[in-house]
């Protein structure tokens, strides 16, 4: 990316991730999809604080998919909201 990308908190590192395999792939990630999660250096998705009220908001502003580390995952998805728990990054990947 020209210009470099400032990450101000992990909970982006799954996004950023997804964008750039997108963007090798040269296939756009659906607009009605929210991601976050922590990427280890082994590939392993770790949770995020606040988690559940991330998903909760995203449902309210419209987004239909969520792919969110399994810890963030709630018992029950919002209404319209399909949420993808995942343990590693190749989970990420194929959930897209």
């Amino acid at each position: 990316m020209v210009g470099g990308v400032k990450v101000l908190e992990t909970s982006a590192d799954l996004a950023v991730l997804l964008a750039v395999v997108s963007s090798l792939q040269n296939r756009a990630l659906p607009k009605e999809l929210v991601v976050f999660g922590e990427v280890g250096l082994s590939g392993e998705i770790r949770p995020v604080p606040s988690g559940q009220e991330r998903i909760a908001e995203a449902a309210k502003h419209g987004f239909l998919r969520a792919i969110v580390p399994r810890a963030n995952a709630p018992k029950q998805a919002p209404k319209g909201m399909e949420v993808i728990p995942v343990d590693k990054l190749s989970d990420a990947l194929e959930a897209l």
